[in-house]
């Protein structure tokens, strides 16, 4: 039976997971991370689907120990996948497989390599994306393309509906490309670095609304980027944090100048940039609170300006 080390995490590493079991791969062990007590734990379990079908499984604080090493040389798997899994593996890691190493990656290779793809696109204002299977090499997100499923951003798709569509993309490429794999008759292709992108982490502080910079539209792209289940876009005033949870565009107006402000209209929160676009503020708190048009009157009158 073809065997496998598996490092995973998140939603992608579940269902991933389960492509392996689904496929008979021999998973011999199941190399995951300890739940951070400070983080939103909003996606599913590797740890659990792993004891559920008996796998042995570890969370180390690195992957890169040299007894973690000596493990993973002792079983002597055929492959190692990563699915989503949060830390680089090194060279040394990566040669205990015999048959090869591959990675699932939630962007189009080469564009969004590193850390939030999804987020990221959503910044940006992309109007698609998906998932990557490639070989391990040394560099992150950077070995030669086996498998690769683009999915579509709508206009007003939220991170984790777009997370959603990356997952099941993820699932059919795995799917897909696994018996190629393992009956070594898969075809990679390069991955020309020059024309992708490279993005690290994102934390809570990037979520800041700058009014004085961004446009209707660049706003907007970051709410839904940012929005539940990750920490949201703010601005602070001084009757506290508002937090913006979703917009749509109202008008775009992406030539001109105007003061940012927000304003109750006609039973509608608005918000004017400052590229004279208006966005709409469906849902937004301060300070924790439900902040609608009739919380906005009585917080800050019939307008605010913004810096």
């Amino acid at each position: 039976m073809v065997s496998a080390v598996v490092f995973g995490y998140h939603n992608v590493g579940v269902r991933c997971l389960s492509v392996l079991l689904a496929q008979h791969i021999e998973v011999k062990l199941v190399v995951t991370h300890s739940d951070d007590e400070d983080e939103n734990i909003w996606f599913d379990s590797v740890s659990n689907l792993a004891s559920l079908h008996g796998i042995p499984v570890v969370t180390p604080d690195s992957p890169n120990t040299e007894d973690m090493i000596t493990r993973l040389r002792s079983l002597n798997p055929d492959f190692i996948f990563s699915f989503y899994y949060r830390q680089i593996l090194s060279v040394p890691v990566l040669e205990t497989a015999r048959r090869g190493c591959y990675n699932m990656h939630g962007s189009l290779l080469p564009h969004y390599r590193g850390r939030a793809p999804v987020n990221w696109a959503l910044v940006h204002g992309e109007s698609q994306t998906g998932a990557t299977l490639h070989e391990m090499v040394r560099k992150p997100d950077a070995g030669d393309i086996v498998g690769q499923m683009t999915v579509p951003i709508l206009p007003n798709d939220t991170a984790s509906e777009v997370f959603s569509k990356v997952l099941v993309a993820a699932e059919l490429v795995l799917c897909q490309t696994l018996p190629k794999i393992v009956s070594g008759t898969v075809v990679a292709s390069k991955m020309d670095l020059r024309s992708g992108s490279y993005f690290g982490g994102r934390k809570p502080q990037d979520g800041l609304i700058d009014w004085g910079t961004m446009g209707a539209r660049q706003i907007h792209n970051l709410v839904r980027a940012v929005t539940h289940p990750y920490p949201g876009a703010f601005m602070d005033t001084e009757r506290g944090r508002i937090t913006i949870w979703r917009t749509l565009v109202v008008a775009d107006s992406p030539n001109s100048t105007a003061q940012p402000s927000l304003r109750q209209d006609e039973g509608h929160l608005l918000a004017t940039a400052c590229d004279g676009g208006v966005l709409r503020i469906i849902h937004a708190e301060l300070e924790g609170r439900v902040l609608d048009q009739e919380a906005f009157t009585e917080i800050f009158g019939s307008s605010y300006p913004l810096p």
